[in-house]
Protein backbone atom coordinates (compact mmCIF):
# COMPACT_ATOMS: atom_id res chain seq x y z
CA UNK A 1 0.00 0.00 0.00
CA UNK A 2 1.27 3.20 -1.01
CA UNK A 3 1.96 6.59 0.76
CA UNK A 4 1.25 10.01 -0.23
CA UNK A 5 3.77 12.22 1.75
CA UNK A 6 3.41 16.19 1.94
CA UNK A 7 5.67 17.86 -0.40
CA UNK A 8 5.96 20.88 1.74
CA UNK A 9 6.95 18.81 5.34
CA UNK A 10 7.75 15.46 3.91
CA UNK A 11 4.97 13.88 6.51
CA UNK A 12 2.31 11.51 6.30
CA UNK A 13 -1.06 12.74 6.26
CA UNK A 14 -3.73 11.49 8.55
CA UNK A 15 -6.64 9.02 6.83
CA UNK A 16 -10.02 10.36 7.23
CA UNK A 17 -11.09 7.72 9.67
CA UNK A 18 -7.92 8.33 11.43
CA UNK A 19 -8.95 12.79 12.45
CA UNK A 20 -11.19 13.16 15.70
CA UNK A 21 -14.07 14.89 14.33
CA UNK A 22 -15.97 17.14 17.31
CA UNK A 23 -18.66 19.10 17.31
CA UNK A 24 -17.80 22.90 17.76
CA UNK A 25 -19.44 24.90 19.42
CA UNK A 26 -20.01 28.65 17.31
CA UNK A 27 -20.04 31.66 19.84
CA UNK A 28 -22.42 34.29 19.07
CA UNK A 29 -21.64 37.43 21.40
CA UNK A 30 -23.91 39.96 19.79
CA UNK A 31 -26.78 37.09 20.86
CA UNK A 32 -25.94 37.58 24.27
CA UNK A 33 -25.74 41.81 24.14
CA UNK A 34 -29.31 41.44 22.81
CA UNK A 35 -30.41 39.00 24.85
CA UNK A 36 -28.93 41.03 27.93
CA UNK A 37 -30.35 44.35 26.96
CA UNK A 38 -33.41 42.67 26.51
CA UNK A 39 -33.78 41.51 29.58
CA UNK A 40 -32.64 44.39 30.83
CA UNK A 41 -35.95 46.21 29.58
CA UNK A 42 -38.36 43.88 30.75
CA UNK A 43 -36.80 44.44 34.34
CA UNK A 44 -37.46 47.91 33.74
CA UNK A 45 -40.65 47.29 32.31
CA UNK A 46 -41.86 44.78 35.23
CA UNK A 47 -40.09 47.60 37.94
CA UNK A 48 -42.96 50.62 36.48
CA UNK A 49 -45.79 48.44 36.35
CA UNK A 50 -45.02 47.94 40.33
CA UNK A 51 -43.33 50.73 41.49
CA UNK A 52 -46.30 53.27 39.15
CA UNK A 53 -49.10 54.33 41.44
CA UNK A 54 -51.01 55.68 38.46
CA UNK A 55 -51.90 52.46 36.73
CA UNK A 56 -54.34 51.88 39.45
CA UNK A 57 -54.26 48.14 39.67
CA UNK A 58 -56.88 48.48 42.34
CA UNK A 59 -59.52 50.05 39.85
CA UNK A 60 -57.90 47.33 37.40
CA UNK A 61 -58.97 44.18 39.55
CA UNK A 62 -62.46 46.27 40.29
CA UNK A 63 -63.59 46.49 36.79
CA UNK A 64 -61.75 43.58 34.88
CA UNK A 65 -65.00 41.04 35.59
CA UNK A 66 -67.11 43.86 35.59
CA UNK A 67 -70.61 43.00 34.05
CA UNK A 68 -70.38 45.67 31.63
CA UNK A 69 -67.00 44.57 30.69
CA UNK A 70 -67.93 41.00 30.12
CA UNK A 71 -71.30 41.63 27.89
CA UNK A 72 -68.82 43.53 25.92
CA UNK A 73 -66.36 41.43 25.55
CA UNK A 74 -69.41 38.77 24.50
CA UNK A 75 -69.85 41.56 21.92
CA UNK A 76 -66.70 41.18 20.29
CA UNK A 77 -66.88 37.29 20.26
CA UNK A 78 -69.87 37.52 18.44
CA UNK A 79 -68.97 39.95 16.10
CA UNK A 80 -65.20 38.22 15.45
CA UNK A 81 -67.27 34.79 14.89
CA UNK A 82 -70.13 35.92 12.32
CA UNK A 83 -67.55 38.51 10.63
CA UNK A 84 -65.03 35.65 9.83
CA UNK A 85 -67.85 32.72 8.63
CA UNK A 86 -68.97 36.01 6.07
CA UNK A 87 -65.37 36.17 4.94
CA UNK A 88 -64.21 32.56 4.75
CA UNK A 89 -67.86 31.32 3.33
CA UNK A 90 -67.45 35.11 0.94
CA UNK A 91 -64.11 34.80 0.30
CA UNK A 92 -63.73 31.07 -1.04
CA UNK A 93 -66.53 31.54 -3.67
CA UNK A 94 -64.58 34.49 -4.90
CA UNK A 95 -61.42 33.12 -4.90
CA UNK A 96 -62.95 30.33 -7.09
CA UNK A 97 -64.91 33.01 -9.19
CA UNK A 98 -61.25 34.89 -9.82
CA UNK A 99 -59.96 31.28 -11.06
CA UNK A 100 -62.97 30.63 -12.71
CA UNK A 101 -62.27 30.60 -16.88
CA UNK A 102 -65.20 32.71 -17.12
CA UNK A 103 -63.89 35.99 -18.00
CA UNK A 104 -67.33 37.63 -16.35
CA UNK A 105 -66.87 36.18 -12.98
CA UNK A 106 -63.16 36.59 -12.97
CA UNK A 107 -64.24 40.25 -13.51
CA UNK A 108 -66.30 40.85 -10.57
CA UNK A 109 -64.40 38.85 -8.45
CA UNK A 110 -61.68 41.43 -9.23
CA UNK A 111 -63.82 44.35 -8.75
CA UNK A 112 -65.12 43.01 -5.61
CA UNK A 113 -61.99 42.88 -4.24
CA UNK A 114 -60.45 45.54 -5.40
CA UNK A 115 -62.83 47.69 -3.93
CA UNK A 116 -63.43 46.84 -0.88
CA UNK A 117 -59.42 46.24 -0.03
CA UNK A 118 -59.13 49.84 -2.06
CA UNK A 119 -61.33 51.60 0.59
CA UNK A 120 -60.55 51.89 4.66
CA UNK A 121 -62.74 49.73 6.65
CA UNK A 122 -63.74 52.34 9.14
CA UNK A 123 -65.08 54.44 5.71
CA UNK A 124 -67.42 51.33 4.88
CA UNK A 125 -68.52 51.31 8.54
CA UNK A 126 -70.06 54.62 8.44
CA UNK A 127 -71.34 53.72 4.57
CA UNK A 128 -73.20 50.83 6.09
CA UNK A 129 -74.45 52.72 9.10
CA UNK A 130 -75.76 55.63 7.12
CA UNK A 131 -77.16 53.72 3.65
CA UNK A 132 -80.64 55.12 5.06
CA UNK A 133 -79.19 58.36 4.05
CA UNK A 134 -79.19 57.01 0.26
CA UNK A 135 -82.16 54.29 0.70
CA UNK A 136 -84.87 55.20 2.87
CA UNK A 137 -86.30 52.06 2.37
CA UNK A 138 -85.17 48.78 0.89
CA UNK A 139 -87.13 47.21 -1.50
CA UNK A 140 -85.96 43.89 -3.40
CA UNK A 141 -87.49 43.27 -7.01
CA UNK A 142 -86.65 44.19 -10.73
CA UNK A 143 -85.64 47.31 -11.21
CA UNK A 144 -88.03 49.93 -12.11
CA UNK A 145 -90.73 47.06 -11.97
CA UNK A 146 -92.04 45.42 -9.09
CA UNK A 147 -91.02 44.46 -5.93
CA UNK A 148 -91.08 43.90 -1.66
CA UNK A 149 -90.73 46.67 0.48
CA UNK A 150 -88.45 45.39 3.41
CA UNK A 151 -88.70 48.48 5.46
CA UNK A 152 -87.23 51.08 6.63
CA UNK A 153 -83.32 51.35 6.21
CA UNK A 154 -82.62 51.76 9.44
CA UNK A 155 -84.98 49.13 10.95
CA UNK A 156 -83.42 46.34 8.57
CA UNK A 157 -79.68 47.49 8.61
CA UNK A 158 -79.83 48.01 12.29
CA UNK A 159 -76.06 49.00 14.38
CA UNK A 160 -75.39 45.55 14.70
CA UNK A 161 -76.80 44.90 11.01
CA UNK A 162 -74.00 47.53 9.37
CA UNK A 163 -71.12 46.41 11.95
CA UNK A 164 -71.75 42.64 10.41
CA UNK A 165 -71.54 43.72 6.88
CA UNK A 166 -69.14 46.20 7.47
CA UNK A 167 -66.17 43.45 8.65
CA UNK A 168 -67.80 40.83 6.81
CA UNK A 169 -67.86 42.24 3.35
CA UNK A 170 -64.55 43.54 3.70
CA UNK A 171 -63.10 40.33 5.05
CA UNK A 172 -64.50 38.72 2.18
CA UNK A 173 -61.62 40.28 0.60
CA UNK A 174 -58.96 39.93 1.99
CA UNK A 175 -59.70 35.57 2.52
CA UNK A 176 -60.14 35.66 -1.25
CA UNK A 177 -56.41 36.29 -1.73
CA UNK A 178 -55.70 34.25 0.67
CA UNK A 179 -57.49 31.20 -0.21
CA UNK A 180 -56.86 31.79 -3.79
CA UNK A 181 -53.33 31.42 -3.08
CA UNK A 182 -53.67 28.02 -1.11
CA UNK A 183 -55.53 26.97 -4.32
CA UNK A 184 -53.00 27.74 -6.15
CA UNK A 185 -50.49 26.19 -4.41
CA UNK A 186 -51.40 22.78 -5.67
CA UNK A 187 -49.63 20.63 -8.01
CA UNK A 188 -51.52 20.98 -11.20
CA UNK A 189 -50.40 17.73 -11.70
CA UNK A 190 -52.83 16.64 -9.47
CA UNK A 191 -55.38 18.31 -10.34
CA UNK A 192 -55.03 16.73 -14.17
CA UNK A 193 -54.73 13.20 -12.92
CA UNK A 194 -58.04 13.41 -11.08
CA UNK A 195 -59.97 15.12 -13.83
CA UNK A 196 -57.89 12.26 -15.79
CA UNK A 197 -60.22 9.72 -14.18
CA UNK A 198 -63.70 11.49 -14.93
CA UNK A 199 -63.59 13.40 -11.50
CA UNK A 200 -65.72 16.40 -11.85
CA UNK A 201 -64.44 20.52 -10.96
CA UNK A 202 -66.35 20.60 -7.92
CA UNK A 203 -65.14 16.81 -7.04
CA UNK A 204 -61.63 17.70 -7.30
CA UNK A 205 -62.15 20.68 -5.24
CA UNK A 206 -63.67 19.07 -2.39
CA UNK A 207 -61.51 15.76 -2.51
CA UNK A 208 -57.88 16.72 -3.97
CA UNK A 209 -57.64 20.67 -4.39
CA UNK A 210 -58.82 22.44 -0.58
CA UNK A 211 -57.31 19.59 1.37
CA UNK A 212 -53.95 20.13 0.29
CA UNK A 213 -54.69 23.78 0.02
CA UNK A 214 -55.91 24.44 3.83
CA UNK A 215 -51.93 23.81 5.03
CA UNK A 216 -51.50 27.27 3.16
CA UNK A 217 -54.44 28.47 3.82
CA UNK A 218 -54.59 27.84 7.55
CA UNK A 219 -52.08 30.19 9.04
CA UNK A 220 -52.34 33.52 7.18
CA UNK A 221 -56.33 33.11 8.52
CA UNK A 222 -55.36 31.89 11.69
CA UNK A 223 -53.38 36.01 11.78
CA UNK A 224 -56.87 37.10 10.12
CA UNK A 225 -59.35 35.54 12.77
CA UNK A 226 -56.52 37.83 15.37
CA UNK A 227 -56.88 41.21 13.40
CA UNK A 228 -60.46 40.80 13.21
CA UNK A 229 -60.66 40.46 17.15
CA UNK A 230 -59.23 43.69 16.96
CA UNK A 231 -60.77 45.50 14.11
CA UNK A 232 -64.32 45.00 15.76
CA UNK A 233 -62.99 48.00 18.68
CA UNK A 234 -63.78 50.21 14.93
CA UNK A 235 -67.99 49.46 15.29
CA UNK A 236 -67.50 51.97 18.63
CA UNK A 237 -68.11 54.57 15.81
CA UNK A 238 -71.57 53.59 14.97
CA UNK A 239 -72.08 53.39 18.84
CA UNK A 240 -72.05 49.83 19.37
CA UNK A 241 -70.68 48.87 22.57
CA UNK A 242 -68.31 46.00 22.45
CA UNK A 243 -65.26 45.23 24.44
CA UNK A 244 -63.17 48.81 24.17
CA UNK A 245 -66.69 51.25 24.03
CA UNK A 246 -67.67 48.89 27.24
CA UNK A 247 -64.25 50.41 28.77
CA UNK A 248 -64.49 54.19 27.14
CA UNK A 249 -68.01 54.41 28.68
CA UNK A 250 -66.62 53.35 31.85
CA UNK A 251 -63.99 55.84 32.26
CA UNK A 252 -66.02 58.65 30.65
CA UNK A 253 -68.22 58.31 33.99
CA UNK A 254 -64.85 57.40 36.41
CA UNK A 255 -62.54 59.53 35.18
CA UNK A 256 -59.79 56.48 35.30
CA UNK A 257 -59.10 55.67 31.62
CA UNK A 258 -55.84 53.91 32.43
CA UNK A 259 -56.69 51.18 34.17
CA UNK A 260 -60.13 50.68 31.87
CA UNK A 261 -57.78 50.51 28.94
CA UNK A 262 -55.49 47.94 30.17
CA UNK A 263 -58.94 45.99 31.30
CA UNK A 264 -59.53 45.62 27.62
CA UNK A 265 -55.90 45.22 26.87
CA UNK A 266 -55.91 41.95 29.11
CA UNK A 267 -59.08 40.90 27.35
CA UNK A 268 -57.45 41.48 24.00
CA UNK A 269 -54.48 39.42 25.15
CA UNK A 270 -56.29 36.61 26.48
CA UNK A 271 -58.36 35.35 23.57
CA UNK A 272 -55.74 36.35 21.16
CA UNK A 273 -53.45 33.84 23.61
CA UNK A 274 -56.02 31.21 23.05
CA UNK A 275 -56.58 31.81 19.20
CA UNK A 276 -52.80 31.66 18.77
CA UNK A 277 -52.78 28.36 20.25
CA UNK A 278 -55.67 26.72 18.53
CA UNK A 279 -54.39 27.87 15.71
CA UNK A 280 -51.31 26.14 15.96
CA UNK A 281 -53.56 22.35 16.87
CA UNK A 282 -54.79 23.18 12.88
CA UNK A 283 -51.17 24.02 11.51
CA UNK A 284 -49.93 20.92 12.53
CA UNK A 285 -53.09 18.70 12.01
CA UNK A 286 -52.71 20.06 8.07
CA UNK A 287 -49.14 19.92 8.09
CA UNK A 288 -49.04 16.09 8.70
CA UNK A 289 -46.91 14.28 6.03
CA UNK A 290 -45.00 17.55 5.23
CA UNK A 291 -41.46 17.70 6.56
CA UNK A 292 -39.84 20.34 7.50
CA UNK A 293 -36.04 20.78 6.55
CA UNK A 294 -33.30 21.53 9.85
CA UNK A 295 -31.16 23.47 7.57
CA UNK A 296 -31.57 26.12 9.98
CA UNK A 297 -30.83 24.31 13.19
CA UNK A 298 -27.47 25.35 15.37
CA UNK A 299 -26.87 21.11 15.19
CA UNK A 300 -26.69 21.20 11.50
CA UNK A 301 -24.11 24.16 11.35
CA UNK A 302 -22.03 22.96 14.18
CA UNK A 303 -21.60 19.70 12.13
CA UNK A 304 -21.08 21.43 9.03
CA UNK A 305 -18.24 23.32 11.01
CA UNK A 306 -16.59 20.09 11.85
CA UNK A 307 -16.68 18.70 8.14
CA UNK A 308 -14.82 21.56 7.38
CA UNK A 309 -12.12 22.08 10.19
CA UNK A 310 -11.72 17.89 8.80
CA UNK A 311 -11.23 19.10 5.29
CA UNK A 312 -8.54 21.95 6.53
CA UNK A 313 -6.71 19.24 8.34
CA UNK A 314 -6.54 17.00 5.38
CA UNK A 315 -5.25 19.42 2.71
CA UNK A 316 -2.63 20.45 5.47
Amino acid sequence: MSTVHDQRTGSVPPRADEIPTEVVRLRYPGRWVTACVLVLLGVLLVQQLIVNKRFQWDVFWQYLFSPQILVGLQRTLILTVIAMAIGIVLGTLLAIMRLSRNPVMRTASGLYIWFFRGTPLLVQLIFWYNLAALYPSLVVGIPSGPGIDLGATNLVISTWGAAILGLGLNEAAYMAEIIRGGLLSVDRGQVQAAESIGMTDSLVLRRIVLPQALRVIVPPTGNQVVGMLKYTSLVSVIALPELLYSAQLIYTQNFQPIPLLLVACFWYLLVTSLLTIGQGFLERHYGRGFKRTDAGTPGRWNRLQARLKTKESMGR
